[in-house]
Parts: C-alpha cells; sequence; structure tokens
C-alpha cells in the first residue's frame, strides 16, 4: 500500500472473533455450560457472547449468505468453513484447574504446548463443531 505508515490510523484490539456453527443450540451450550461464557444476545443466526472488552460471535453456518438489512445499514454477507482457531487468555495458575474442569465436561485435550521461550502454556481442544480452541497462560506472544 503506498504512502507513509505514520498516515495510516491506529488499530486499538480484536473487537470481534466468528466461529460458524452447523447446530446454534449445541454451541451455544457448549460455550455457556463447558466454558461458562455469559449469552449476551441470541437470534436465529446469531448469539453472542461478551468476554471482557471483546465477543465472540457464533453464526449459523450458511445463515449469512445475504446481506442483514439493520435500521443502520446493511451488514455484507459472510460465511466460512472448515475449522477455525483461536485463543482464550487465562490465569497461569488455573492451566491445571482447566485440564480438570473439561475432563469432567467429557472434552478431550488435543495437545498441550509448553512455551519455553515465553514461558508460557498452552492448551488445546476442539469444539463442537471442531474448531481448535486455546487456552493460553501469560507471557505468550509476549502478552501478559
Amino acid at each position: 500500500m503506498a504512502g507513509p505508515a505514520n498516515t495510516r490510523p491506529a488499530l486499538r484490539r480484536v473487537l470481534e472473533t466468528c466461529l460458524y456453527v452447523s447446530d446454534m443450540q449445541r454451541a451455544r451450550a457448549f460455550y455457556e455450560e463447558v466454558m461458562g461464557l455469559s449469552l449476551q444476545f441470541c437470534e436465529e443466526r446469531i448469539s453472542g457472547f461478551r468476554l471482557g472488552d471483546s465477543m465472540l460471535l457464533l453464526f449459523q453456518a450458511k445463515g449469512t449468505l445475504e446481506p442483514v438489512h439493520t435500521p443502520g445499514g446493511v451488514i455484507p454477507p459472510h460465511d466460512g468453513s472448515g475449522p477455525a482457531h483461536f485463543a482464550f487468555s487465562i490465569a497461569a495458575n488455573e492451566a491445571d484447574a482447566w485440564r480438570n474442569h473439561l475432563a469432567a465436561h467429557g472434552v478431550a485435550i488435543e495437545s498441550i504446548v509448553r512455551w519455553e521461550k515465553d514461558n508460557a502454556t498452552s492448551i488445546y481442544f476442539r469444539d463442537p463443531d471442531g474448531h481448535l480452541v486455546e487456552l493460553a497462560t501469560p507471557g505468550l506472544w509476549g502478552i501478559a
């Protein structure tokens, strides 16, 4: 892209993480019951969970292929397929508790990675739609 980098406006953070799910009720139950997220809103094609200052949005797969008209404007069509990957941040002293919690809910841990350079740990598992969920302790990517 042309032009000096110092003229570009700043980005502040990732506001939304969006997943496309095949069974909205099953996905909502997983993120409420297993992950402990609080449902903020629920419609046929979308459900939203607030996590700190960001949102996890679940969209019904193939449910947003047409523009959505709102009183404030039009949301362009979008969709996704295949297993996505995203990470939640957890406290370092809660990694064992999370492993036990997942086991108690019958969620298989696919991998645990210890990042020596960052002194961090990642726990990987799948949600009901096959998305790869990561629980990461502080230090990963140099972030507290």
